[in-house]
């Protein structure tokens, strides 16, 4: 099973600890976002700051300690009515995109927003207009990663505008391009109106876009009463049944699975959790 972390979970000051750290936990694949792995490293400054050089020093450091990179986060909001700030978190993907095909990363990853500058759960999140307003802003960023020959992957998350695996599926067909992907991470797509339907969730996703999913995150989850969201937490440590995303990983070799809400002291639980739960 090719289980990873989130770098930013493990021990560490700057990428090379965090690589190391990761390693020594028993991991193979991690989840990179820069600017919570290198030091001085900022989202704004990244087209200035992802170069040839640092790309070549990241993939060495990937290589040295025999990690994957598979997903290179880059969660910024597309769906953004700030002209400037748009422009700007393009830029940023497109930077990404290009790092990530230098140091041999899997996908850039990214969320799917809101509309509006606070990156806010409202109700408008949830209508057809904000989903093609979506689809209109991100056809442009797979566009660049075909010609480049990269891929984002999407994450579906019930409190963003690709909040259900149908509407995921209706990104997939509109956009139409191997080089758009899906990150699934289950537990992103529960609240506690459908929490008790996960498994169906889980099955409706295999079946809408299972050709299409890069990665699967890996968490567990509690309900809490008198809220509107599950509260998420590291592998083994909530009420999530992993069978059937398992089942999903064993027919599809080396298909990551990156762990999140660890923290040092759980993670190589939480990974232990997930392999002895797919024997």
């Amino acid at each position: 099973m090719n289980i990873g972390i989130r770098l930013h979970d493990t021990l560490g000051t700057n990428l090379e600890e965090h690589l190391r750290s990761a390693r020594e936990q028993g991991f193979r694949c991690a989840h990179i976002a820069m600017s919570k792995c290198v030091p001085g490293f900022s989202m704004k400054d990244a087209p200035a700051l992802l170069t040839d050089e640092l790309a070549a020093e990241v993939r060495a450091l990937l290589e040295k300690y025999g990690m994957e990179c598979a997903v290179l986060g880059c969660y910024l909001n597309l769906a953004t009515p700030d002209e400037e700030e748009l422009a700007a978190s393009v830029a940023c993907y497109k930077a990404h995109l290009r790092f990530a095909r230098a140091i041999g990363a899997g996908v850039v990853g990214t969320e799917t927003g809101a509309p509006n500058t606070g990156y806010k759960t409202v109700p408008e999140c949830f209508t057809e207009e904000s989903l093609q307003l979506f689809i209109d802003r991100v056809r442009p960023v797979v566009q660049y990663a075909e010609e480049i020959g990269a891929v984002l992957a999407i994450e579906p998350v019930c409190r963003h505008i690709v909040s259900t695996p149908e509407r995921a599926r209706k990104v997939l067909d509109a956009i139409g391009s191997p080089n758009l992907q899906i990150i699934l991470d289950t537990v992103n797509l529960l609240n506690m109106r459908n929490h008790t339907r996960m498994d169906e969730l889980v099955a409706q996703s295999i079946e809408l876009f299972g050709d299409r999913i890069r990665v699967l995150h890996m968490k567990d989850y509690q309900p809490v009463e008198g809220a509107e969201d599950v509260k998420s937490m590291a592998c083994g440590t909530g009420m999530m049944d992993y069978t059937r995303l398992l089942a999903f990983a064993k027919v599809h070799p080396g298909l990551p699975m990156t762990l999140e809400d660890t923290v040092p002291a759980n993670a190589v639980a939480a990974r232990e959790h997930l392999e002895n739960a797919a024997r």
